[in-house]
């Protein structure tokens, strides 16, 4: 991989694999992994050559454990931390499809991670939890989760702290697939590679369509959706489309 560091970042096929890279410490999130992966983020948004994107952790044992509890203690900060994951990610400005590949346990800002991402490939053994009420610290960050899941489950999570497996993570739908951990990178390369093959345009606003309509009326939208899929319509992505299907040949897509 290259950009060995915290984070990792390698590029196969149009598909952007980005790795938080410490598995001594279960991947944890310290400054060094925010910074980096603000940095991936914007590599990922800003590279034409870049269909998708794959998040995940180094090693079999951990996605991320969460914050670094021993930078936390070091700050010993009170109120809401400063040193929270940043970026487009979290501010819902990857306008690419991020696929989490799970493949160990997302606790705390692990889950919040995962929760970042667009879609979840899980292995069979990697476990899901918000254990902030077992030490006393806040999860603000999980206020979208009653849109992932339904809310009683929600609750469950964030008042019982207690984590929850792969196979009910995808039970509640916060996971796509779940997989044998030895199939976990080919699995969820084969999901990136059928979304690269569409499309970008209409998978993109698929993206934004799905995220910026919820909660509205259905009227409200509707409005919304047209606006998003109105340049889709218009481009020569649109054009190209039917005259490949017309012509028996693949598509050759510009994103344009």
């Amino acid at each position: 991989m290259a950009d060995q560091g915290a984070v990792a970042f390698e590029v196969a096929d149009r598909v952007a694999w980005v790795t938080i890279n410490r598995p001594e410490a279960r991947n944890a999130i310290n400054q060094a992994v925010s910074e980096g992966l603000a940095a991936a983020w914007d590599r990922v948004e800003t590279d034409k050559d870049i269909a998708v994107a794959v998040l995940t952790g180094a090693g079999e044992a951990a996605f991320s454990a969460g914050a670094d509890l021993k930078e936390m203690a070091a700050r010993a900060e009170r109120g809401l931390p400063s040193h929270i994951v940043k970026g487009r990610l979290a501010n819902g400005e990857v306008t690419k499809p991020v696929i989490a590949a799970v493949n160990g346990v997302a606790y705390a800002g692990g889950f919040n991670l995962v929760m970042q991402c667009d879609l979840c490939v899980a292995a069979d053994h990697a476990r899901f939890g918000i254990l902030e009420a077992k030490v006393g610290r806040g999860s603000p960050w999980a206020n979208q989760l009653g849109w992932l899941i339904p809310p009683r489950a929600a609750i469950e999570l964030l008042c019982t702290a207690e984590p929850i497996t792969a196979q009910r993570a995808y039970e509640l739908g916060l996971v796509n697939r779940v997989v044998p951990a030895a199939e976990l990178r080919s699995a969820t390369a084969s999901l990136a590679a059928a979304i690269a093959a569409n499309a970008p345009l209409t998978v993109r606003a698929g993206k934004a369509m799905i995220r910026a309509t919820a909660g509205l009326s259905p009227d409200e939208a509707a409005a919304v959706a047209d606006k998003i899929y109105e340049p889709v319509y218009a481009s020569d992505d649109a054009q190209e489309g039917p005259q490949a299907f017309a012509q028996k040949r693949p598509p050759r897509w510009q994103g344009r």
